[in-house]
């Protein structure tokens, strides 16, 4: 009788261990980091990490990563749907420094049973100190949203949004400074899948090219391009896009460049002081409330003008 207590307040008490281990192994819904944390803490608000790397191991799918102090961060590749919010009180605290990785944010969602997808950065510095190649890569999901960022010194793209050969991909960026990008500020391609790219409120300067659209369509509002070095917004591979409401200013090639088959559409921009103001073989068209003025030649007449 005494050997059968025995085993069985030994059960009992693996159960209740067992049970412990699984409530602190447990991923939270959400998570913080600290420039004072520790990635071996369980990433609580009193228990922080240090890096967002080792805090997304410790938030669940669809949960968010949050920014208690200013601090540099590290690299992260996302495989799941989650959110990463930089913001201390909306000051961006969340410093990411890229100079010895390829990208500051790589997103790969394969994950059948991750059904948005979707990846929520805001409030983030990327800084890739003139060696990091890319800001944020996307190479698989469903959706990106990228809101009151600064991306500043790389070698490769600002952003980059590479989309399949299926679905449907969408991105969001709104109110993001991208800033000395060697190769492209914003660059978007497609092997087939359907691809949407909405940019608003957002600078582009001091690029090789500003805005490089190889395939989907691209909406961009309200947004300056300047400076680029070749063209402000590149337009290729049967690409749509609208542009409304910009400054596209101070590049050396083309301030809009479209190649056959694409289509570009234009509203309401200032396009000053660039090479060539609208260039290229694809079509235009206009809505006849542009600005386009004091270029080294102003370039095609658009093709269509739609005064509505």
């Amino acid at each position: 009788m005494t050997n059968v207590r025995f085993t069985l307040k030994s059960l009992t008490l693996l159960v209740f261990m067992s049970a412990i281990a699984s409530v602190a192994n447990a991923q939270a819904t959400r998570t913080w980091v600290s420039g004072v944390g520790d990635d071996v803490n369980p990433c609580s608000r009193t228990a922080p990490c240090k890096t967002y790397a080792g805090a997304i191991s410790k938030t669940a799918k669809d949960g968010e990563i949050s920014t208690l102090d200013p601090g540099g961060f590290g690299t992260l590749t996302i495989t799941k749907s989650i959110t990463v919010n930089g913001g201390g009180g909306g000051q961006g605290y969340g410093s990411v420094l890229s100079a010895l990785a390829p990208q500051g944010f790589l997103i790969n969602i394969t994950d059948v049973n991750d059904v948005r997808k979707s990846v929520k950065l805001n409030w983030l510095d990327i800084n890739g100190a003139s060696t990091g190649t890319d800001g944020i890569r996307m190479i698989a999901g469903n959706a990106l949203v990228v809101e009151n960022t600064n991306i500043d010194g790389l070698v490769g793209d600002g952003i980059e949004i590479a989309a399949g050969a299926a679905g449907t991909v969408e991105a969001f960026i709104r109110n993001v400074s991208i800033r000395n990008s060697a190769a492209t500020g914003m660059k978007m391609t497609s092997a087939g899948a359907t691809l949407n790219v909405s940019v608003d409120n957002s600078q582009i300067a001091n690029c090789g090219t500003g805005v490089e659209a190889q395939g989907g369509t691209l909406n961009i509002s309200r947004s300056t391009v300047t400076g680029n070095a070749t063209n402000g917004i590149n337009v290729s591979g049967g690409s749509i896009v609208n542009a409304i409401g910009n400054s596209v200013t101070s590049n050396g090639t083309n301030g809009f460049n479209c190649a056959a088959p694409s289509t570009i559409r234009i509203g309401d921009n200032n396009v000053f002081r660039n090479g060539t103001g609208l260039g290229g073989g694809g079509t235009y068209e206009s809505f006849g409330t542009n600005n386009i003025l004091g270029n080294t030649s102003d370039g095609v007449t658009p093709a269509i003008t739609n005064p509505k």
